[in-house]
């Protein structure tokens, strides 16, 4: 069996990659990590999702409704994040369908502009979200948002390690490509934690969701662009995340 070389400051790599958090300065050698640091991704957005879990259990203690608790979560996970996975969705969405050659695709998304279908891949996005929260909230289910915030992440290697880079720079290229037993960390630690919050069955609902959401994106993404980038990534994480809170929706 292949060792498995795993170290306690690829976390905070990866908090570098995928959030805004105060860091401490690392040794710029630890970024020569930063594809096995994926394994770590899922635990991510536990960090991420845990405080404003509690946040929001405060706030709907003290008598905040679930609507307005829930546009707080969903704005908070912009705020610790810099907004990076909804960025990539906005440009994702602009470039796949503003353009007609993969060349033009990534020239769209590369621009800081956004364009019609960006918009309105946000405010779908949002309002998903927002909504689905709410429901969630008030039926008790808080607690699965972790879980929901892990698998979402957990996706992400898989696709990075699947599809090739449809450019030579940006942030994905950068990263490089994980290897498979560093994606399969990465997906055995959201899994595991999501079974603390839900029963099996729910996990296994919401990971074939995730699966299902990661390989539709990556046929479109080979199509689109030949390849994935970190726009992509993003795009994946958001779309993943909606299409588990509808699923668990109607398992609720």
């Amino acid at each position: 069996m292949p060792k498995i070389d795993i170290k306690s400051y690829d976390i905070l790599v990866a908090m570098v990659l995928l959030t805004r958090l105060p860091l401490p300065p690392l040794h710029s050698q630890t970024f020569n990590r930063q594809s096995i640091s994926t394994w770590s991704f899922s635990l991510v957005g536990a960090i991420i999702t845990v405080p404003l879990c509690l946040l929001a259990y405060g706030l709907l203690s003290f008598g905040l409704i679930a609507p307005v608790t829930a546009v707080l979560f969903v704005a908070g996970q912009m705020l610790l994040t810099g907004a990076m996975h909804e960025d990539g969705l906005a440009d994702t969405a602009d470039g796949f369908w503003g353009g007609f050659t993969p060349e033009r695709r990534l020239e769209i998304m590369k621009d800081s502009q956004i364009g019609t279908y960006g918009v309105l891949a946000l405010i779908i996005s949002v309002s998903l979200r927002g909504l689905c929260y709410t429901a969630l909230f008030s039926a008790g289910g808080l607690w699965s948002g972790i879980a929901i915030a892990m698998l979402s992440r957990a996706t992400m290697p898989a696709l990075m390690r699947y599809l090739p880079h449809a450019r030579s720079s940006g942030l994905s290229q950068s990263v490089g490509r994980p290897e498979g037993r560093y994606c399969s960390i990465a997906i055995l630690l959201a899994i595991g934690f999501a079974c603390a919050f839900l029963n099996i069955s729910t996990v296994f609902a919401l990971t074939f969701t995730a699966a299902c959401t990661t390989l539709a994106i990556g046929a479109i993404a080979r199509r689109k662009i030949n390849g994935q980038t970190g726009d992509v990534l993003g795009a994946c994480q958001q779309l993943s995340e909606i299409a588990m809170l509808i699923v668990l929706m109607l398992l609720i």
